[in-house]
């Protein structure tokens, strides 16, 4: 017999929720999404089907069919009736006893859709960003629930009066924001690192990839130190929940006049007309 308790309350572990008994809570043991829609248009869903396609694949969930996602995805988001959401939803490898080699499991769904408020503040003044080591897994490419690292650097960005880290790997170089991909201006050269296995595939990187020439800009996929950063022209994150948005203080240092550039400025322009 295995017993567990839940408040107060202890119970026979097989009369427990599956919910209390997921391999995402137990070992993180998941992968999931996040993208949003504009103007009651969702953004990008094949980009992030994609994905989370590529993401099952990497850790070895099977057995799931990823058009009915899709097909919920968009059912679910239309019933709420909000114009601009967030969508957040995962597939944990099922529940069951905890062991950390079980097969045969079902995988689980979950989703969540959360109206989003206006950004338009955070991008016409820019925001703070600071530098944390990055202490995560090595295969950040893989869109997976372990995520402990990314909330220890957000909360210790916050309590800095920052409202995003950017990790720097074991050679001192930047890869990426906690929950973003960072971007450095130079000139009219637009730096980011290129995609590895420490890096997410972001989505908003991708469609930054696709506008930059409109913006006036040429692209150099090269590494970036933190000391290079505090020196740009200007910085930016992309994020799915909020696309560009302007860095103006780096590590306390700020950058340029402080406030968002010309070249930011043109890139939410251009993000614009695509989400349009």
């Amino acid at each position: 017999m295995q017993l567990a308790m839940v408040g107060d309350e202890l119970i026979e572990a097989s009369k427990l929720d599956l919910a209390y008994q997921d391999y995402g809570t137990f070992f993180g043991d998941g992968v999931y999404e996040v993208l949003r829609s504009y103007n009651g248009k969702l953004f990008a869903l094949d980009e992030h089907i994609a994905r989370f396609e590529r993401s099952l694949a990497e850790i070895e969930i099977n057995g799931v069919d990823v058009d009915k996602i899709r097909d919920k995805v968009i059912s679910t988001w239309q019933k709420t009736g909000f114009v601009n959401a967030k969508i957040y939803f995962h597939v944990t490898r099922g529940a069951g006893i905890r062991d950390h080699a079980a097969e045969g499991l079902t995988p689980r769904f979950f989703l969540m859709i959360t109206e989003l408020e206006d950004s338009s503040e955070q991008k016409q003044k820019g925001i703070t960003v600071m530098t944390v080591p990055d202490t995560r897994w090595k295969r950040c490419d893989i869109k997976s629930l372990n995520l402990l690292p990314n909330v220890l650097a957000k909360r210790t960005a916050h309590k800095n009066g920052c409202e995003e880290a950017i990790f720097v790997d074991d050679n001192g170089f930047i890869t990426e924001g906690s929950s973003s991909a960072f971007f450095a201006v130079f000139g009219n050269k637009l730096q980011t690192s290129p995609l590895a296995v420490n890096i997410l595939p972001s989505i908003t990187r991708l469609f930054v990839m696709k506008i930059y020439k409109a913006a006036g800009l040429e692209l150099l996929e090269k590494q970036t130190t933190p000391a290079e950063a505090s020196k740009a022209d200007e910085l930016f994150i992309a994020v799915s929940s909020k696309d560009v948005v302007p860095v103006v203080k780096f590590n306390n240092i700020q950058i340029a006049d402080g406030k968002p550039g010309k070249y930011s400025k043109r890139l939410i322009e251009e993000f614009a007309k695509i989400v349009k």
